[in-house]
């Protein structure tokens, strides 16, 4: 089913391309506790970024070579590229290098990035429903909201808007939205993307968000790791986001050291692990990608689907 690559193997496959990143840019694109290294990138990053390269060229020769057809002019269909994970593994860091790559390939400089976070149904629909301490669970988001923006920009719309989510206030922000402007690829990323089905007794879509995406990529790492990168970030945004007032996360601002694991660690095991085991891992077998991590966040191995 899939083709594994060690990380030696997979270096190769950058084929001399020189990296385009510098340090200074790569720090704007690291998550809060991803040490992720300019050798990371170059050895992990630029392959997948040339395969994908490929991927987004071919498309793109198609589409040209049925215009030219059927003598007709065809709207522009960005090629979507899904990132899938578990919370704290990755994944946005994973999105933002790509697209920082992808947009300095020759052919399709306009690379736009939408988190499903978006998405999630503002605080006061789940404090309604309930779900609070589920968000990031499938029935948290408006999946028809979402599977029509995605529907809209397959269909060559040229600009659509999503909802912006903000961390810091831990809620939809309803004076704001994101613009998509007839982009050449959109990365898509969130938690449950490559999902085929839902639970509870709403209704799913017959439309899923996999069924939008050209190539899906998923972010792994065994459990143990991730929970102590959630941890890890959990103590880390004590001592930063969650000082502002602003933070909906304001209230363990003080927290000592001790409490905040135990804190952290409880949140981990009572809400995401739960949706890792549940929702998130279960999807794992629908990537054509796969990046496996190891406890440095460094990526020790690729899977590819075989064609």
């Amino acid at each position: 089913m899939y083709i594994t690559y060690e990380r030696e193997d997979w270096r190769r496959l950058r084929a001399g391309i020189s990296l385009p990143l510098t340090e200074g840019e790569l720090n704007k694109l690291r998550g809060i506790n991803e040490n992720i290294s300019l050798d990371e990138v170059e050895d992990i990053y630029l392959p997948l970024s040339r395969l994908l390269n490929l991927y987004v060229t071919g498309k793109q020769d198609m589409y040209n070579m049925t215009n030219s057809f059927f003598g007709s002019h065809i709207p522009k269909v960005p090629y979507m590229i899904g990132i899938a994970g578990s919370v704290a593994v990755g994944k946005s860091t994973t999105s933002r290098i790509l697209q920082a790559l992808l947009a300095r390939w020759p052919g399709h400089p306009k690379v736009d990035l939408v988190t499903t976070d978006g998405f999630l149904y503002p605080n006061h629909i789940l404090e309604q429903r309930g779900l609070m301490k589920r968000k990031g669970f499938p029935e948290s988001y408006d999946i028809q909201r979402l599977i029509r923006f995605l529907a809209d920009i397959k269909s060559g719309r040229p600009e659509v808007t999503a909802p912006v989510y903000s961390h810091l206030v831990y809620d939809i922000l309803p004076d704001k939205i994101q613009v998509v402007h007839e982009p050449d690829i959109v990365i898509v990323e969130g938690l449950n993307i490559l999902q085929t089905k839902g639970s509870g007794k709403r209704s799913m879509p017959r439309l899923f968000v996999s069924d939008f995406i050209d190539f899906s990529i998923y972010v792994d790492a065994e459990e143990k790791n991730i929970t102590e990168w959630y941890i890890e970030r959990f103590h880390k945004l004590c001592q930063t986001a969650f000082q502002d007032p602003k933070s909906y996360f304001h209230r363990y601002a003080n927290l000592s050291p001790q409490q905040a694991d135990r804190i952290a660690r409880q949140i981990w095991t009572e809400i995401n692990a739960v949706n890792l085991k549940k929702n998130i891992l279960p999807t794992k077998v629908r990537a054509q990608l796969i990046l496996e991590k190891g406890r440095n966040h460094s990526v020790y191995q690729i899977k590819c689907r075989k064609l």
